[in-house]
């Protein structure tokens, strides 16, 4: 659970002071100027939308495939770590993107200096310094492993440092920031709302009585009996003196439209994340089609993506692409539907493309070519 934002200025690395706001607590750093208060990720996540955002996008960016150039680098993107399957991991480090805007791996490597496993480390685990002369970050992590502890003033080039976005190229900037006054109004509405159904139920309904002769203990005590009655799960029929009469109480109008500031809700968050409203059951575009928000989904994975490539090619000196295709299209289809729609690919390539995404199986067999002869002409022996 991270820090959500944070106020970078250069530091020396002799300083005990780090980049922003220091905290051994995860925490998301929803700021807000007027009260100054922060929102753990706990809490964050009890946000169906947020919830489900944050777990497509990084179970999406971790379907994608990574291929490098080189089998050292292959090797650590396959299996990155020593304590989870590579799924996991990478699940971990993107969702945490996402929530923080950075998040962070230390390379362990062997003695040849070849990265041997990399350790996920929580924002909490993390101070980031700028060396005075600017030429470069160095970092303090604290692990959690009593033989470890703390380790000081690590190169940036042992670190993989993750940044969703950032305005100093240095710390990261999570896209839920923009969400400080939505979520603020989403509470309010929330509890306006849950105000107005309690005290919509307090009473099911009013008893009124037309006798000029009106008895103030007698009229208590009817109701009373018809508030017990009704809010019994036992609840029978009322019987109301001559002269009485009963009207149930209803959730007014107003009430009903607060309910629907959860699809307002859903899509500021949307927007923030740069996702369809779609995806997050909301109304969304009209006028799109399937395969316009699905274009509009990739290229935010795309985005996403180009940025954690650019780290991990700084990193590992290596040419290092990302296969998204099974984030967007798993079964294939749309890919498929494109190489059969295409009028300049010969029938055995379209059969070698599908069958290297495993569309086809290996062992269907060529198509044959009948060669076609001419009809016989007028006057010939047929």
């Amino acid at each position: 659970m991270p820090l959500f934002h944070s106020n970078f200025r250069i530091r020396d690395s002799t300083s005990t002071q780090p980049i922003g706001i220091s905290q051994w607590e995860d925490i998301l750093n929803l700021l807000n100027a007027d009260d100054g208060k922060y929102v753990s990720a706990s809490e964050a996540l009890k946000n169906p939308d947020i919830q489900s955002a944050v777990i497509q996008l990084s179970g999406d960016l971790a379907t994608a495939k990574f291929k490098a150039n080189m089998p050292r680098a292959q090797g650590i993107l396959d299996n990155p770590s020593r304590i989870s399957n590579p799924r996991t991991f990478w699940v971990t480090m993107f969702a945490q993107m996402i929530l923080n805007g950075e998040s962070f791996a230390y390379r362990w490597r062997n003695a040849n200096g070849i990265d041997d496993h990399w350790e996920y480390l929580r924002p909490s685990q993390v101070q980031i310094y700028e060396l005075s002369d600017g030429s470069g970050l160095v970092y303090n992590l604290s692990f959690d492993e009593p033989g470890i502890g703390l380790m000081e003033n690590v190169p940036a080039s042992n670190v993989i440092h993750l940044r969703y976005f950032s305005m100093n190229a240095a710390t990261g900037i999570s896209p839920l920031l923009s969400l400080a006054n939505t979520l603020n109004i989403k509470k309010q509405s929330d509890q306006l709302t849950m105000s107005a159904l309690a005290q919509s139920v307090t009473s099911p309904g009013i008893v009124s009585e037309t006798s000029t002769q009106f008895k103030d203990d007698l009229s208590v005590s009817r109701s009373q009996a018809i508030g017990k009655m009704m809010n019994s799960s036992k609840a029978g029929p009322i019987v109301l003196m001559p002269g009485e009469s009963y009207t149930p109480l209803e959730i007014k109008s107003n009430v009903a439209n607060i309910l629907k500031q959860v699809d307002w809700t859903s899509t500021q968050i949307a927007k923030a994340l740069q996702i369809p409203d779609s995806y997050l059951n909301g109304q969304g575009d009209q006028q799109s089609n399937v395969q316009q928000i699905g274009g509009l989904y990739a290229n935010t994975l795309n985005r996403d993506m180009n940025m954690v490539l650019s780290e991990l090619n700084w990193q590992l000196s290596a040419d290092i692409t990302a296969d998204i295709r099974l984030a967007i299209d798993p079964l294939h289809n749309t890919y498929a539907t494109s190489l059969l729609n295409t009028k300049n690919l010969e029938a055995n390539q379209v059969a070698t493309a599908l069958k290297e995404v495993g569309y086809l199986p290996e062992d269907v067999p060529s198509a044959t070519t009948v060669a076609a002869t001419d009809p016989p002409q007028k006057g010939e022996d047929e």
